[in-house]
């Protein structure tokens, strides 16, 4: 594969929570689209949450209205393996993590994919350079999707050792031409950038939750009151900058601040999850849902999701 210009087909293995985001956007990009589920029922939903989602982009003007038809008619769906990458040009793969489920899906992509095919994983945990047959690491990249995946802009990109740079660079410049906001990782690490500040911050949140320092509600007041906006207009790195690495060296030689302890699993987390209270799913999490319409609160968050990218976008178009 030579450049971007080589991709025509693009094959997304794994219907679920992922798949029909990750689809729509190449197939808003302008690319035929094959989306992969071994369960009728996975690849019937992903047809009508991708169509939904369509609409909802119509709504919002990121799509022109009389496009919803045509952008969702460049996806295909398909319970067969082969028949989803044969003559794939970049195949995402985006199925559940777990090593045995991905060896064996990368064992039939290696079967029937094309000799030159980019092979993208979205793993979130998992280091699937060690599961990709060794003759296919020289095309294996990951490029990891942040979930709603067609509202998040971010995808971390990252090849493996004995890919060659022009990979990435396709992989990249693909992402860019569908509307993300990909980032190039000089190498893997994992967790990527944006899972392992999240998980810091979860370390400290459940810190103080566990020791009754403040609620849940506390900590997203001061979160969206505070840093959150401020990293939309500054980022984390220059937000040191305008305050002053200066300060942040007094910072760390003041002993400002000390991590809380190690701990296997916070207590709070703990105590909701022996209750079956996994948030918004179950009804009920660090927040209490009873009563709400699901289906309602999702819409209202895509539609505040969407006010807040279009604003970050202006701004990150437009940097200080």
């Amino acid at each position: 594969m030579q450049s971007i210009n080589d991709i025509k087909k693009i094959a997304v293995l794994g219907a679920g929570t992922m798949g029909p985001g990750i689809a729509q956007i190449f197939a808003i990009g302008g690319y035929a689209v094959s989306l992969w589920s071994r369960r009728e029922e996975t690849r019937e939903t992903a047809k009508q949450t991708l169509y939904s989602s369509l609409q909802t982009f119509a709504e919002e003007d990121l799509i022109a209205k009389d496009k919803v038809d045509e952008i969702y008619a460049r996806v295909t769906f398909t319970g067969v393996v082969e028949e989803a990458v044969s003559g794939a040009d970049f195949i995402m793969e985006t199925i559940v993590e777990n090593k045995d489920a991905k060896t064996d899906i990368y064992a039939q992509i290696d079967q029937f994919a094309k000799a030159d095919a980019i092979i993208a994983s979205n793993t979130s945990a998992l280091n699937v350079f060690e599961l990709i047959p060794t003759g296919r690491l020289g095309q294996a990249v990951i490029a990891h999707w942040y979930a709603p995946p067609q509202l998040i802009p971010l995808v971390e990109v990252v090849k493996s050792e004995e890919a060659p740079e022009g990979y990435a660079e396709i992989t990249v410049e693909l992402l860019e031409k569908c509307g993300k906001t990909a980032v190039r990782m000089k190498k893997f690490i994992r967790g990527y950038i944006a899972n392992r500040l999240q998980m810091c911050l979860n370390q400290e949140v459940f810190y103080l939750l566990d020791n009754g320092y403040c609620t849940p509600e506390d900590i997203d007041k001061a979160a969206k009151a505070s840093f959150v906006p401020r990293a939309v207009v500054l980022g984390i790195c220059k937000r040191a900058d305008f305050g002053g690495l200066d300060m942040t060296a007094n910072n760390y030689k003041n002993k400002s601040y000390t991590m809380p302890p190690e701990v296997d699993m916070p207590t709070t987390l703990q105590e909701h999850i022996d209750k079956g209270e996994l948030g918004l799913k179950t009804g009920k999490g660090l927040y209490d849902y009873t009563g709400i319409d699901k289906k309602e609160l999702l819409g209202k968050r895509d539609k505040q999701l969407f006010e807040v990218f279009k604003l970050a976008q202006k701004f990150m178009d437009d940097p200080v």
